[in-house]
Order: C-alpha cells, then sequence, then structure tokens
C-alpha cells in the first residue's frame, strides 16, 4: 500500500508540474515525453520516441517539410554534393550477381584493371555473390573513405575460355558524380544536354558541355529536363545565367515568415555563353522543383520552348535544420513563384500526404498525360509571358508550349514483367560478354553503332526463351505492342556497356516522342510562331 501511494504521489508530482509548465505550446511535447519516459509501464527508446513526434509533426504540414536520421541525410546529401568515396564503376545486380558496367576513367578500379564485364563475387573475406543482397547493401560495402583499400574478388568470362577469377586491391579514392547525363550533336546546328539533376557541380558540367557543343557548330539547343526531380536552387539559377540576359529576375521566393527573395541572372564571365540560338526545354510530369524553375524561367521571358507534359508542380522551399547528431529537419519557409509572378506548387491539403502523392496517377486517369485539353486551367490565375504576351497560367507546374501525349501502348503486362524480373538488363549483360570484341571491330565509335547496329530476330527468340524460363506467359499481341521499345532498349543496354552512358541516350531518344517533338519544333518554322505566339 505504501508503495502505490509513493507512485502517486509521484504521478502528482510529475502532472503539477506538467500542468504549470505546458502553458507555453514550446513545453508541451517536452513535458509529454518527460511523462512517458518517468511513467510509462515499458522501457521506451527515448531517441526514436523523439524522432516519431517530430515526424508526426511535420506529416501534419505539407508534403515536403521532413525528417531524416544522420544516415538518410547523407544519402540524400551525397547525389548532390558532386563526389563520394568508393572504387569508381557503375554496376549492374542481377540475379544476385554484381555486373561491372563501366570502370570511371582515371578512377581506382581502372588503374588496377578491372574491366567492363567483370562480376565481382566477394568484397574482402564476404561473398556477394548469391546472397540477395539489396543495391544498397552492395553499395556500402564498395564505399569506404578516401584512402581506404578493399579486395574485390571478380569473375571474368571469355569467349572460349573458361572464367577466371581475379583478385583486384583497390584503394577507394573521391568519385565524382556528374548530372550532364549526355552531351552530342544531333544535327549539324543542333545539340543536346541531358542534365538529370542540379548538383553541386552541375552549372560547370552544363557551361563545359555547352562549350563543347559550340566548338562542334550548335546554334540551337535541346536542354532535356525529362525525370530531372530538381536539387539546388542556385545550380538552376547559375545555368539560367548562361540562357538569359545578365541581371533578369529568374525566380523569387516569398512565404508569411519569409520576406520576398530575388534571384537573378549572372554569365559567370559577364556575357551569357548561349544567349541567342534557339532553346526547346523538354519536361514532362517527373520534371520537379529546380528543373521547374529553369523551366518557367525560359517560358516566362519567351527564351525558348517548353516541349513535353506539365512538370510535378513542386514549388515549396525547404531549409535545413541539421542537428547536432548529423539528423535533420527540411522545413518549408517559402513558395517558390517564376519571373511572371506564377506559383509553382500545385494545391495540397495539409497532412494528406498520400493524396498528394498519387497526383501523378490521377492525372493519368483524368487522361492529362494523353490529352492536351484535359488539362483545365483556372483562369483566375492566368496571365502573359514578359516579352510577347503570350496567356500562360499559374496554378501548379509548368505547362508545355508544345504538348506531346504519352504513349502507354509499349508498356504491355508483357513488357513491365521482363522489365520487373530484371531480363532485359539480364539479357543485355550476357550478350555484351559474348559479344564485345566482336562489336568493336564492326563499329569503331558510338555513332557508327547507333547508326548500324540492329536487335536481330534471333536475339528476340533468345529474350523470348528467357521470358518462358522465367514463367512469363507469352502474348502475341502483347509481344507485338513492346517490341520496338524493346528493341530499343535492349539496344540502348548495350551501347551503354560498350561504349559511354551518353551513348544510352542517342540510342533511346530514337523512340523518345517528347525529343522526336522538340528536334522537330527546333528545326522548323514552327518554333518562331509558337514563340511569338502569333
Amino acid at each position: 500500500m505504501r508503495k502505490l501511494l509513493i507512485v502517486a504521489a509521484a504521478v502528482a508530482a510529475v502532472c503539477a508540474v506538467v500542468a504549470q509548465k505546458v502553458q507555453n505550446p514550446l513545453n508541451k511535447l517536452r513535458y509529454a515525453e518527460s511523462a512517458i519516459k518517468q511513467l510509462y509501464v515499458d522501457t521506451v527508446d527515448e531517441d526514436k520516441l523523439v524522432e516519431d513526434a517530430i515526424r508526426g509533426m511535420l506529416e501534419k504540414l505539407d508534403p515536403h517539410s521532413s525528417y531524416s536520421t544522420p544516415e538518410e541525410t547523407r544519402e540524400l546529401n551525397e547525389p548532390l554534393e558532386g563526389n563520394f568515396s568508393g572504387i569508381g564503376i557503375s554496376y549492374n545486380l542481377i540475379t544476385d550477381t554484381v555486373y561491372v558496367i563501366q570502370t570511371i576513367g582515371g578512377g581506382p578500379s581502372e588503374k588496377v584493371g578491372i574491366l567492363p564485364g567483370d562480376r565481382i563475387i566477394a568484397v574482402n573475406d564476404s561473398s556477394i555473390a548469391g546472397q540477395k543482397y539489396k543495391t544498397s547493401d552492395v553499395s556500402k560495402r564498395l564505399r569506404g573513405p578516401k584512402g581506404s583499400q578493399v579486395v574485390l574478388t571478380t569473375l571474368r568470362s571469355e569467349p572460349g575460355r573458361a572464367a577466371d577469377t581475379i583478385k583486384f586491391h583497390v584503394t577507394r579514392d573521391d568519385i565524382p558524380i556528374y548530372s550532364v547525363d549526355a552531351s552530342y550533336m544531333v544535327s549539324p546546328e543542333t545539340g543536346y544536354i541531358a542534365v538529370n539533376k542540379f548538383a553541386a557541380e552541375t552549372a560547370n558540367e552544363f557551361r563545359e558541355a555547352l562549350r563543347g557543343l559550340q566548338k562542334k557548330g550548335m546554334k540551337n539547343l535541346i536542354l532535356d529536363l525529362t525525370d530531372n526531380t530538381g536539387g539546388y536552387l542556385h545550380s538552376s539559377v547559375d545555368m539560367l545565367g548562361e540562357l538569359l540576359d545578365d541581371g533578369r529576375l529568374v525566380v523569387y521566393t516569398e512565404g508569411v515568415n519569409s520576406e520576398r527573395r530575388d534571384f537573378k541572372a549572372r554569365a559567370s564571365k559577364g556575357k551569357p555563353l548561349f544567349a541567342d540560338g534557339r532553346l526547346v526545354v523538354m519536361a514532362n510530369q517527373y520534371s520537379a522543383s529546380a528543373a521547374e524553375i529553369m523551366s518557367g524561367a525560359v517560358q516566362d521571358w519567351d527564351r525558348g520552348l517548353i516541349v513535353g507534359r506539365r512538370t510535378y508542380g513542386k514549388g515549396l522551399v525547404q531549409r535545413p535544420i541539421p542537428f547536432p547528431d548529423g539528423s535533420m529537419i527540411r522545413l518549408t519557409t517559402a513558395h517558390y513563384y517564376t519571373p511572371a509572378g506564377r506559383d509553382i506548387q500545385k494545391p495540397y491539403e495539409k497532412g494528406a500526404a498520400d493524396a498528394y502523392r498519387d497526383d501523378i496517377s490521377e492525372r493519368f486517369n483524368h487522361g492529362e498525360l494523353m490529352h492536351a485539353d484535359s488539362t483545365h486551367y483556372d483562369e483566375k490565375l492566368r496571365t502573359s509571358t514578359l516579352l510577347h504576351g503570350r496567356k500562360i497560367y499559374g496554378g501548379g507546374g509548368i505547362s508545355p508550349d508544345c504538348f506531346v501525349p504519352l504513349d502507354t501502348m509499349p508498356l504491355s503486362r508483357y513488357y513491365r514483367e521482363l522489365t520487373a524480373k530484371g531480363l532485359i538488363i539480364k539479357y543485355s549483360v550476357n550478350y555484351v560478354d559474348s559479344h564485345r570484341k566482336e562489336i568493336k571491330k564492326l563499329y569503331k565509335d558510338d555513332n557508327k553503332f547507333v547508326s548500324g547496329f540492329e536487335v536481330s530476330p534471333v536475339m528476340l527468340d533468345e529474350i523470348k526463351a528467357m521470358a518462358d524460363k522465367a514463367g512469363i506467359k507469352f502474348d502475341q499481341k502483347e509481344y507485338d505492342r513492346c517490341v520496338p521499345l524493346l528493341k530499343t532498349v535492349v539496344k540502348g543496354l548495350i551501347s551503354r556497356d560498350i561504349y559511354e552512358n551518353q551513348t544510352y541516350d542517342k540510342v533511346y531518344n530514337s523512340h523518345n516522342d517528347i525529343f522526336r517533338e522538340a528536334l522537330r519544333v527546333i528545326e522548323s518554322e514552327d518554333y518562331d510562331k509558337l514563340l511569338s505566339g502569333k
């Protein structure tokens, strides 16, 4: 009885303190955590309790405010920082086997003699073949501090020879992460640059690509931002400095607790590298954030045309708030607005994150991705471009000047299953293993490969045989629908393994409807008509 009275007194004391202190809402969470710690029936993990409370608060706000643990924070920042320490390879994890796709020129793996096509079967003394690891598990084993050493056991196969097991001692080093996927001339006067994100070095990569294409005679530029989900604001601003006249407003931010802040175009050398030539920006429903800032500024200033589909509509500014343990809150503090005053952010309901994430599916279901007239605009949000007065709309995302519908025909059930089971990649890797020397001998460079190599009926039959063995039900109509895409992807994967990453873009763009429309528009009279609004 005496123990019960002591416990009751302790509870009463805690409650009395809480009652006095929680009049200030800022103290409420702290004292709730204290009460749980002292009085809860079981042991609690205080760190997790606090993390869950922070996540719970942020989930009631907008869809982009978030909390990340120290490890999650590192994984979020690494792709944007420009480099990491590792062994310098790109690879595919197929059927529990790590296939080396490429070695980075001058990187640690290339220096010791690792080749494309090698299979990594062990890291130090730990086998990784047949272990059902995730890609993230493999990455953790391959990456490490600069200067540290790792022993890789590889399996190397060559036609007509038994597979050799080779051990390599690799010293890890800083590995650059590139955000310009491709840069090449698609015709004598038109260049193409694909940017996959806006990272620390993106603007410098973009400038280098621009200069390289201008030396080859580029007068028109197709800038591919499809599937680019954004990144650093300053990178998109710096890139726009090479496309817009100096001093022009690029974007501004503003919020209830954040004063308006303007960002203006500034060329790295005082004069934009590409201020006058024709410009088309490729965008789609996955182009977001910094990609939308770039697209919006180009459109608002009538600097070029947007070709594709309405962008994602992510126009909220997140301020990073780091904690001493390496964790971080990314708190939304303002909205992004284009130079003409359009709010990039699509509508959302606070706390309804699932509905927000389902927006792309809803666009598909409503027909917006397939039909231009399925997009409905609010006339109250109508405004005009700043030079030619063309009609444009706010209310979420950047709508294209030339709409390109999503082609769902090739995406049959049969193709989806081939992709889901990794058979397309697996076939391509096996094909390269057996034909690498032959292909290099026949096609001295990637341009000759792109124009001359064809995926043969025999190759398609081999893929069908693999699918049969994997239990994928064959359907002639579904197969016929996906053959053009299947041939393009297989050819692209083979080319990437043998030549370089951007060769895949050269191959795939022949099938890419947005690219084909961008090329048609930029090299026709339609460009000037659309840009002038006449």
